[in-house]
């Protein structure tokens, strides 16, 4: 293994070359702590999900540590109309229980939690590593009620039976008739 970081100046902090890296979008490293140090990663270590201590080098991403993919959407209010516009556009580097097979049917629920919740739900489309949707929902509710309320999305296997794989959420108090874009990070469902 060899070390890439570049030499630190005194007091400064070492930081791995992906970090500059300018074609990767920078939510990619929103909270992926081990990509810096403020000592050499040789003598840095943390404790395991069992109690034991293991260098940064040699970890590997398991359980809850693992990457469960982004989920790519766009959204607007037009506040003439009191409409919300919530497109589905991709969803990237999804993993997915082998149970599920190779290439399962993925769709994405979505819901607004407002007390009365509203439901929508993508088409399902076959499982690679970016699935592009590209669907639009709209939906007339008045602006204030939205500003209190999450936007959740599941993430479901359609084959062979429906199973949500993964969610993300995204509040919605800054809702605006400009159009706003939005990574989510897909966390393991909840229980």
């Amino acid at each position: 293994v060899s070390d890439l970081r570049p030499s630190a100046l005194p007091g400064s902090f070492d930081v791995s070359r992906s970090m500059f890296d300018l074609r990767s979008p920078p939510h990619r490293f929103m909270k992926r702590y081990d990509s810096f140090s403020s000592v050499p990663s040789s003598t840095s270590s943390r404790k395991d999900s069992q109690g034991s201590n293991r260098s940064l080098d040699t970890i590997t991403l398991s359980g809850d540590e693992r990457d469960f993919g982004r989920l790519n959407v766009k959204l607007c209010y037009v506040s003439s109309v009191e409409q919300i516009w919530i497109t589905v556009l991709h969803c990237k580097d999804l993993s997915w229980p082998s149970s599920c097979g190779e290439n399962p049917r993925i769709s994405v629920k979505g819901i607004l939690t407002l007390p009365k919740p509203v439901h929508f739900k993508s088409s399902a489309k076959e499982g690679c590593n970016d699935i592009e949707f590209m669907e639009t929902f709209v939906f007339a509710i008045k602006l204030q009620s939205l500003q209190a309320v999450r936007l959740v999305f599941k993430i479901q296997t359609q084959t062979p039976r429906k199973k949500t794989i993964g969610e993300c959420s995204l509040a919605l108090r800054e809702l605006s008739a400009e159009e706003s874009t939005h990574w989510l990070d897909i966390s393991p469902p909840s229980k």
